[in-house]
């Protein structure tokens, strides 16, 4: 593979967007209103109104993803790169403008997903048939969300009903032998709104190992089966009163690569067994006009068996109880926000830790005012970990409004991440020193300062952050025991674009990042490992009657497999299709392109990724 250079293209496509829009923008033909999102402020907000660097998928991209994956679909938006061991089903994560998978939070319809043990949450677990909008936090956000969240926060909110009774249907077909369907149906009234979606998922796969010479090599193919399930319910017995269920229920099983160092231990047939599960019940509750109340009580599992052959090797569980009381209070100037969350984690399986669960009580204050053309956001909190005591962050935010098109913002936040429960207690073995019980959480400070353009259907930013990393936990040799010795540095810029021109959109992100290692040691100075320095993701979409037509290029920069920066992984470009067609009203035939040029590449060293593949079906979504 040979490395491509992105910076010069993506700098001639920004060019060439930029004097597109500043063309045509004053004859666009409609006024599109900003979404409303909650995850920035974890209030109801336009985004013309923030102060932060947030982004939305809409269900309409989502449709247009094929059977990509969560993490892939994530990889296309501004700021955020992509890594997997194999293809659908494998471990896989997302980098938050440089930050480790591990360092940002996902949620799922307020619920906080992810393993305890590992710190890192199963995207290749939920499918995205069940999603119905994804909001995306960047920066720090631990002054909002606790702990781990120093790149960001993905919020993933689940289909839900209103209007009449709908009933939605999709299936497809594709390359690797890969069936893909989901069925559901939703509805609702002033009194109650539902909605219950299910899907199954199937594909042969590819070999997840591509280097004859790994020890982990075998020649076969690792596939992934995935059945899912979700449900959603509301009834409002008063106005401004609502009590609601949300599930998420995701079964999968995958096949990988692995050795157990036996004479045939590469040739046996792993595979992962991971259930996904999140459960919440909430009352929204207005007690006043200018108090809104919303306490919420909720579970989510992540539980993973391994298997080599028919005998399970390991088994690892992570339980999360989330107890939490909101509190919105209009004030005469602004909105305040008043939070208390009681989180107990539990981790039980075939390993022995000598701590098995940890509790984390957080109060949490915020204000959001505008003042003319004046915006300012700060919030305060304080988590008490029972592991390692107390932690303290906080944010601040100030924008300003310059012109109807023009705005302004400057931020300083601060974040952390707690030790996993391997960091802290995985038991001593023969080529480990184990876990580090008097681990100290990592902490990161950001600033940054970004500047937005809108005017009718057209949408233009750019945001410069730096965000300092200290005791950063690393695996040192010769023993490994895990230490607090590193520190990071990640700084870089985010230039994004998106429009409308009559039958035409078009829509292009670029990154610059530098992430680099800052401590005193032999890798001083080095990039952070399957990190790329530049990255671009572009479209280009056109409507012709019943037709909606789209193309994609996606660049990504060369990275480093290893922190010693000895194993370089060539850059990348790839360009996906989409299609589809209105057969009538309610009816969509749909195909998608990936990779039609057949690059191939690595995300992570020795690891395969999906040549040309193409997914054809058909949807049944009533409007």
């Amino acid at each position: 593979m040979h490395p491509q250079k992105p910076r010069p293209a993506c700098a001639a496509t920004f060019a060439i967007a930029v004097a597109a829009w500043s063309s045509t923008a004053a004859y666009a033909e409609d006024q599109q209103l900003d979404p409303i999102v909650v995850t920035a402020t974890r209030q109801a907000t336009r985004t013309n109104e923030l102060t932060s660097d947030v982004s939305v998928i809409t269900r309409e991209e989502i449709n247009q993803a094929g059977e990509s994956t969560l993490a892939q679909l994530l990889a296309r938006q501004a700021g955020v790169q992509y890594v997997a061991n194999g293809g659908t089903g494998s471990n896989s994560g997302v980098f938050i403008r440089g930050a480790a998978t591990n360092q940002s939070i996902v949620l799922i319809d307020g619920q906080r997903i992810g393993s305890a043990t590992t710190g890192s949450a199963a995207l290749s677990r939920i499918p995205l048939d069940q999603i119905e909008r994804i909001e995306i936090l960047r920066g720090p956000a631990s002054s909002l969300y606790g702990a781990d969240a120093i790149g960001g926060v993905i919020q993933i909110f689940t289909r839900s009903g209103e209007g009449p009774v709908r009933v939605n249907a999709r299936t497809g077909y594709g390359s690797y032998n890969t069936t893909d369907s989901s069925v559901g149906i939703a509805g609702g009234t002033d009194l109650v709104s539902y909605s219950v979606q299910a899907g199954y998922a199937n594909t042969d796969g590819f070999n997840a190992i591509n280097n004859r010479k790994n020890l982990f090599y075998n020649r076969d193919q690792d596939g992934y089966y995935n059945r899912n399930l979700s449900a959603s319910f509301a009834v409002r017995p008063a106005k401004g009163q609502e009590l609601g269920v949300n599930v998420l229920v995701s079964n999968g099983t995958n096949q990988y690569d692995a050795n157990d160092f036996s004479a045939l231990g590469a040739a046996k047939n792993y595979s992962s067994d991971q259930n996904l599960g999140t459960y919440s019940i909430y009352s929204r509750n207005r007690l006043s006009q200018a108090w809104n109340s919303t306490v919420r009580l909720g579970r989510s599992t992540d539980d993973t068996r391994d298997y080599a052959g028919n005998v399970r090797d390991s088994k690892f569980r992570t339980d999360m109880n989330l107890l939490s009381w909101q509190n919105d209070i209009k004030l005469p100037v602004g909105e305040a926000l008043l939070a208390y969350e009681y989180l107990k984690q539990m981790v039980s399986g075939t390993t022995d830790y000598a701590v098995t669960e940890r509790t984390i009580n957080s109060f949490l204050a915020g204000w959001n005012g505008n003042i003319e053309q004046h915006r300012v956001q700060l919030s305060l909190r304080r988590d008490d970990n029972s592991q390692f005591g107390d932690q303290t962050t906080g944010s601040a935010s100030y924008g300003y409004q310059f012109t109807p098109e023009w705005r302004a913002h400057a931020s300083y936040g601060t974040a952390f991440r707690a030790p996993t429960f391997n960091e802290l207690y995985f038991p001593k073995s023969s080529f480990f020193a184990g876990g580090n019980p008097n681990l100290k959480p990592e902490t990161a400070r950001n600033t940054e300062i970004g500047v937005n353009w809108e005017q009718g259907s057209h949408r233009a930013s750019a945001v410069v952050y730096n965000n300092e990393l200290t005791d950063l936990i690393e695996f040192r040799p010769p023993t490994f025991a895990p230490v607090n010795v590193s520190k990071a540095l990640l700084r870089g810029a985010t230039l994004t674009y998106d429009g409308r021109f009559a039958a035409w959109a078009a829509g292009l992100a670029l990154d610059f990042l530098d992430p680099r290692n800052e401590e005193n040691g032999p890798n001083n100075g080095n990039r952070l490992a399957r990190r790329a320095e530049q990255q671009m993701s572009s479209y280009v979409s056109r409507t012709l009657g019943n037709w909606e037509l789209r193309g994609e290029w996606q660049l990504v920069g060369n990275r480093y497999e290893d922190p010693a920066n000895r194993v370089r992984m060539g850059g990348y470009g790839l360009v996906n299709l989409y299609a589809d067609y209105r057969l009538e009203r309610d009816w969509v035939f749909f195909a998608r392109a990936n990779n039609i040029f057949d690059k191939d590449y690595e995300t992570a060293s020795d690891y395969s990724t999906a040549g040309a593949n193409v997914f054809v079906g058909v949807r049944y979504a009533p409007k």
